[in-house]
């Protein structure tokens, strides 16, 4: 008997869910567990791949039905078509139209495939620090940064202006050469093209040959509501300059959350704590508590003790690429004054002379006592 889980209950959709619905959930459980916003998280990892085995079947209408009626054991060995992810990679291939779509394709980078030919760019990596606040909101940000620009004397060609690359006479433009060595051959790099099957008998002036030169860019980056610490966003085209005829690299921004000095974060929801007189707790009050979007009005009831976690709907983070808005957790205690006035003193001893008498309170102290005696 397979030790898998329910292949619908890993995905939380109902047997009857659509296959929208089935995309819809897969999807959810990929952002939330990707390798990229849980690094070195072996336990995300692991639940990743799970979810990505669960739709490679659910997500399929053949292999779905062979699923509702043998179960697991349909895709045993020996089974027809079951899922085989060994690796990160085998998912990303696999399912590349959905990790790398209008969700993935901006927050989480997918690897850059070379090809033959022109070569593009290579990526950029920023960090981005951002405060609770922008978070809450989304922000534009503009960034200033250095990058491969081609050169402007000679295109990108790295040959002198009137001149023109010529194929490599050494490996005749394959860019690579065969070396044998008794009965083994070896595969290097051309060392007079370096592998790119051209050589420049006259270098452009401006870039040495180089086809591309250092330069400053002002990028304009979209930051979508909600983005939590480590989520990369992408920025299509705005990294190094590829050879001729190739497209830049991509930006890569890296988000930072700075520590705020009131709230603290928990995904989607806000904590904070806030300091209420003893009075306020003992008989109830409603007092003003402050937000990432300004104050907001919250009920004390009569005899609330220390440390008391109350809830405000709605007024925690945006849920990254979902519906709604987290909560507020807000965690009342005891302010105790440093300074009283003789008329605070004495009302203190009156109160504090009337518990002793007549209220039959056993304090905590006197249980204590109590208990070694």
């Amino acid at each position: 008997m397979s030790d898998k889980r329910d292949f619908y209950e890993v995905l939380g959709v109902e047997k009857n869910a659509s296959e929208e619905d089935i995309k819809k959930a897969y999807r959810k459980l990929a952002l939330k567990y990707h390798p990229d916003r849980n690094p070195g998280d072996k336990e995300a990892e692991a639940k990743f791949k799970e979810a990505a085995e669960a739709y490679d079947v659910l997500g399929s209408s053949d292999k779905r039905r062979q699923y509702d009626q043998f179960g697991h054991r349909a895709f045993d060995s020996g089974g027809m078509g079951g899922p085989r992810f060994h690796n990160m990679e085998d998912i990303f291939s696999a399912f590349g139209d959905i990790l790398g779509g209008s969700m993935f394709g901006d927050i989480f980078g997918g690897a850059r495939r070379r090809t033959s030919g022109p070569q593009p760019g290579r990526d950029l990596k920023i960090a981005l620090d951002m405060t609770l606040e922008e978070i809450d909101a989304g922000v534009e940000r503009t960034v200033m940064l250095k990058r491969a620009d081609h050169c402007a004397t000679c295109r990108g060609s790295g040959a002198k202006p009137g001149t023109s690359k010529r194929k490599c006479e050494t490996c005749g433009g394959r860019g690579q050469v065969s070396r044998s060595q008794g009965f083994f051959a070896m595969v290097t790099a051309c060392p007079r093209c370096q592998g790119a099957g051209e050589t420049i008998e006259s270098p452009c002036a401006s870039c040495r040959g180089a086809g591309k030169l250092e330069a400053k860019a002002e990028v304009r980056i979209h930051i979508p509501a909600g983005v939590e610490q480590g989520v990369r966003l992408r920025v299509t085209g705005e990294g190094d300059a590829g050879d001729p005829g190739a497209p830049r690299g991509d930006l890569y921004c890296v988000i930072r959350e700075l520590e705020h000095k009131i709230f603290q974060r928990s995904g989607s929801d806000v904590i904070t704590e806030i300091p209420v007189g003893f009075a306020q707790m003992a008989l109830g009050d409603t007092v003003e508590i402050p937000t990432l979007r300004g104050r907001a009005e919250m009920s004390i009831p009569a005899a609330t003790q220390s440390g008391k976690v109350f809830r405000l709907r709605g007024q925690g983070l945006p849920v990254l690429e979902g519906r709604g808005r987290g909560d507020q957790l807000v965690r009342v205690f005891v302010e105790v004054p440093k300074k009283l006035s003789d008329r605070q003193k004495e009302l203190l001893r009156e109160f504090q002379e009337l518990e002793r008498k007549g209220s039959g309170h056993t304090s905590f102290f006197d249980k204590i006592v109590s208990y070694f005696s």
